[in-house]
């Protein structure tokens, strides 16, 4: 027998399976499912409303915005509400002249930055405005994100940052090579050279030089420990560089303030695009 259970998250979707729960969630108006070199119909074919199970579900959905409460500010939690309200009905399609799934939309001159010489600088300043005048307290950057649509425009970002860190810089170089449980990989390692594979540039994984600096910020992109807060996403402070090891300060979370050492490690990338698997 299946039931429907409420969910305590907004846009979650419950059902019983012979006692066993399944949570569906997620929010319909964010980005779609990533399907690599896919067409429009096989986004669409992995949404969760595509699936047959689909009809036996029903939506729960909460209509308060929660991150209201936190702010103290009457004119704060204004703003919030109205850019809140003006993104769901983005999400919606109430805006614009929406014409086979495609619609003009007109962005308010309050959340677009005008830029006349450099983007990169403009976004940096405009994001992390202390971060050039060599602030020292830090903790700003636990509060802010740059997005970046590509891996090329977070290098250049990286770049740019590190570029105006005065601290003198370590750059580590990774020992990339095919990876030994693929069954061809004494053939695959003379077809791709450690120069081919230190070239590839992949999500998920640092590049083949990685320069830091003291006191860089940095994110961790895998999950280490999570009794310390180590987690893919965790934010940290570099505060000693070493030739296997760095130390950093943990910038978010409730481990703030906690120091930990990151030491080298194995990565593979799961980019289904690659024919092999090298690490």
């Amino acid at each position: 027998m299946r039931d429907l259970l409420r969910s305590k998250n907004p846009n979650s979707y419950e059902m019983t399976f012979g006692g066993k729960t399944v949570v569906f969630g997620g929010d319909f108006r964010q980005i779609l499912p990533v399907i690599p070199k896919g067409i429009r119909q096989d986004i669409v074919g992995a949404s969760k409303n595509s699936s047959y199970l689909w009809r036996s579900c029903k939506v729960f959905r909460l209509t308060k915005n929660l991150r209201l409460r936190s702010v103290q500010s009457s004119i704060e939690a204004k703003e919030i509400e109205e850019f809140a309200n003006w993104i769901a009905n983005i999400g919606d399609g109430t805006l614009g002249n929406s014409s086979d799934g495609e619609a003009d939309i007109t962005i308010p001159d309050e959340l677009l930055l005008r830029c006349d010489d450099d983007p990169i600088a403009t976004i940096v300043d405009s994001t992390f405005p202390a971060f050039r005048r060599g602030n020292v307290d830090l903790s700003y950057l636990k509060d802010s994100d740059i997005l970046a649509p590509t891996l090329d425009v977070v290098d250049s970002i990286n770049k740019y940052m590190n570029d105006h860190n005065p601290a003198e810089g370590m750059t580590y170089l990774s020992c990339d090579s095919v990876c030994k449980s693929d069954s061809n990989a004494d053939m695959l390692a003379d077809l791709n050279t450690p120069e081919f594979l230190n070239g590839l540039h992949c999500s998920g994984v640092p590049n083949h030089a990685l320069t830091l600096k003291f006191r860089s910020p940095v994110m961790l992109l895998r999950n280490i420990d999570h009794t310390l807060g180590l987690c893919n996403g965790t934010r940290l402070i570099v505060t000693r560089l070493a030739d296997h090891v760095l130390e950093g300060q943990i910038i978010c979370g409730t481990n703030a303030g906690t120091r930990v050492l990151i030491p080298r490690m194995s990565l593979t990338p799961s980019d289904l695009r690659l024919p092999f698997k090298f690490q």
